[in-house]
């Protein structure tokens, strides 16, 4: 009877037990669920330069998330662009930063350091490449830019990725066909008025602010870069995020003439690394899909930021903050 009784009394112990155990995880639970999710803390988007879209557009996006996020104390770096921009994310000296997707694989491609950790928040807008000449220009396509003066971006901006590619379509050597000047979009317009450069390259969204203050006050032209499609995409792999586009006569109204121009466009991503808390990522993915039509009346670029399309962030995996976020927006 006694050892009965041990058995017994082991037994209603060990459900207790078990009782107390289930109470404790669903207690957890209900709080897990009720803790405040709002995040919190300070971070660091890298943009660009001043006179650019991506500066202006992490301008915008600060205000805006200091309503939906009061509590992040976000900070803008500028950089030289979308490469330096990556280097500066997997450095840790940045948490967020934005950068063109052909940018993101060829970093990717050199196997640079950190490649393996970047994650996609969102696509955003998409960059048009821009080739400016003075009107009276005798420059009609890419091919007649040999033996000229030309701005090509800085050594780790898109911009010059995109405009090597692009000479070589063409079939010019960066190097020994023209004479590259290496100097941003903060740069080349003042160049170009002084008559210290004969063209300049750009990549951006549309307009962009430093090219129509330019357009308004020295009489330049857009020069057509559609010729230049076929080529580029038989360079392989690497250029496949590029596709041929259509300036809208409008975008420039002072430099195109009322005409359309055919160029070449790539998209931008909002991108970060797998260190970044997923709260943190989802917060940040929300305000930028909910600011859009906010940002859109001031950076024209940014009307093109739409939740069917943000999913779409080749060559990288979304964040799990992002994916959160887009799951929660499915009806």
């Amino acid at each position: 009877m006694v050892t009965a009784l041990s058995r017994t009394g082991r037994r209603a112990f060990q459900a207790a037990l078990a009782a107390l155990v289930v109470l404790g995880l669903a207690l957890w639970w209900l709080l897990a669920m009720n803790a405040d999710p709002t995040p919190r803390g300070r971070l660091t988007l890298a943009t660009g330069v001043p006179t650019g879209v991506y500066a202006r557009y992490g301008e915008l996006l600060k205000q805006d998330l200091a309503h939906d996020l009061p509590d992040v104390d976000l900070r803008l770096a500028r950089s030289e662009g979308s490469i330096d921009n990556m280097r500066q994310l997997v450095s840790g000296r940045a948490q967020f930063a934005i950068a063109t997707a052909d940018a993101v694989a060829t970093y990717q491609i050199r196997g640079e350091a950190g490649a393996d950790r970047l994650r996609a928040c969102a696509r955003l807008y998409d960059d048009y490449v821009q080739l400016v000449v003075p009107k009276k220009s005798a420059v009609r396509s890419t091919k007649d830019l040999r033996g000229l003066r030309v701005g090509v971006g800085t050594d780790d901006s898109g911009v010059q990725l995109i405009t090597r590619r692009l000479l070589e379509a063409a079939g010019l050597d960066f190097n020994e066909d023209i004479e590259p000047v290496r100097v941003g979009i903060d740069r080349m317009p003042k160049l170009l008025e002084q008559h210290k450069l004969d063209a300049f390259f750009w990549s951006g969204g549309l307009p962009t602010m430093a090219v129509q203050r330019l357009a308004q006050r020295f009489p330049v032209r857009l020069v057509q870069l559609g010729d230049l499609s076929p080529a580029l995409h038989r360079q392989g792999e690497r250029t496949r995020y590029y596709r041929a586009a259509v300036m809208p006569a409008d975008a420039y109204p002072a430099a195109q003439d009322g005409q359309a121009v055919k160029t070449i466009a790539v998209a931008n991503l909002l991108v970060t690394t797998d260190r970044e808390d997923a709260v943190m990522t989802q917060g940040i993915t929300r305000t930028v899909i909910d600011s859009r039509d906010w940002i859109g009346r001031q950076v024209h670029a940014a009307q093109k930021v739409d939740l069917r399309t943000a999913v779409f962030t080749d060559p990288l995996a979304l964040h799990e903050g992002a994916r959160r976020y887009y799951l929660s927006q499915k009806p």
